[in-house]
């Protein structure tokens, strides 16, 4: 297939791009390239995909609405990945118009992109935050999440009510993945792991929110490569047992599909940061702050819906993937 693939330098789209180009799909990939972490860490993931015969990357900002019209008419693919977004809960709170002109506007310029070139698919990232307030666990794209805690969550849950009004107006095949707390090899600077181990080889405290009792469901990005290939190659379609009178938030009767991808095992904060200490051979010092603006206790993902329309569930070990990591970070960065 001919696959457009926004977010193509980041964390999860360089992962995705690697693996459709060698199973022989051709990536048109973009991304900004903006600062918002490490270019050059963005520029390396690029150098790994950029030698690849089927392989094209362009520049661009998604939230240009005449480039991007350009760029679909022009490249014409067959599918999309759309994986580009200004992310991060607490950036949010202090920068949200970032959020608006990527997350927002951005999404509406592939949206329009897809309904007026035919696409067969459209792929998207949602997020685990969109269950902002929900306490009942373990997350189920079947339940209601119409109390955000962060403007990122909020985006998130409007791409999600966009892409189905697209689905329903157009008969435009829609696929939401909301991501659990993606890690490893490669992995983006502002995320936990990625700081705890910079910090503790550096000697210096580990910030602990929520005085460590905090539980994620940490998902290895091998998992979430592979839930996204298996997604993007089974077409969304509408749920002939759909009704309005109990509407299910995960489905309708377009084609629309909602799916968490998680490990569906949730680890304490305590026992992660333990794993990394493991690992590094390192104890952290540890400086216990409350909980965050933004931030929700704890996440856990019902990944049955997953299993049951695209027969696929996540399975990494959080102490084979912190492992990778540790190992791929020393080398990156060449330290002992």
């Amino acid at each position: 297939m001919k696959i457009l693939l926004t977010g193509v330098a980041g964390f999860i789209g360089s992962a995705v791009s690697s693996f459709l180009l060698e199973r022989g799909d051709e990536v048109i990939g973009v991304d900004d390239l903006n600062d918002y972490y490490d270019v050059q860490l963005k520029m390396d993931r690029l150098a790994m995909i950029e030698s690849h015969k089927n392989f094209r990357f362009i520049k661009q900002d998604i939230s240009h609405r005449e480039e991007m019209a350009t760029l679909f008419k022009t490249e014409q693919p067959e599918r999309v990945v759309h994986l580009a977004a200004q992310a991060g809960v607490r950036y949010s709170i202090e920068n949200p118009h970032a959020y608006v002109d990527a997350n927002l506007v951005g999404f509406m310029n592939i949206l329009e992109g897809c309904r007026h070139n035919a696409i067969e698919h459209l792929v998207y990232a949602s997020s685990s935050s969109v269950y902002g307030a929900n306490t009942l666990m373990p997350f189920s794209v079947h339940h209601n999440v119409d109390h955000p805690v962060s403007l990122y969550g909020a985006t998130k849950k409007a791409n999600e009510l966009m892409a189905h009004s697209y689905s329903h107006l157009y008969a435009m095949p829609t696929t939401g993945l909301r991501f659990f707390t993606v890690y490893g090899p490669w992995g983006r600077p502002d995320m936990s792991l990625f700081l705890f181990t910079r910090q503790i080889l550096a000697d210096q405290p580990i910030d602990v929110f929520n005085n460590g009792n905090h539980s994620r469901d940490f998902t290895y990005i091998d998992d979430i490569v592979k839930g996204v290939v298996r997604t993007l190659d089974i077409t969304a379609k509408p749920n002939n047992d759909w009704i309005g009178q109990v509407p299910d938030p995960g489905t309708s009767l377009a084609p629309y599909r909602l799916y968490n991808i998680g490990n569906n095992q949730p680890v304490e904060l305590m026992r992660f940061i333990e794993i990394i200490e493991d690992c590094l051979g390192l104890k952290a010092t540890k400086n216990f702050l409350p909980l965050q603006q933004g931030d929700v206790p704890a996440t856990f993902a019902d990944v049955d819906a997953l299993i049951e329309d695209v027969d696929y569930a996540p399975s990494t070990s959080i102490e084979n993937g912190i492992a990778r990591f540790i190992e791929w970070y020393r080398n990156y960065y060449e330290v002992n």
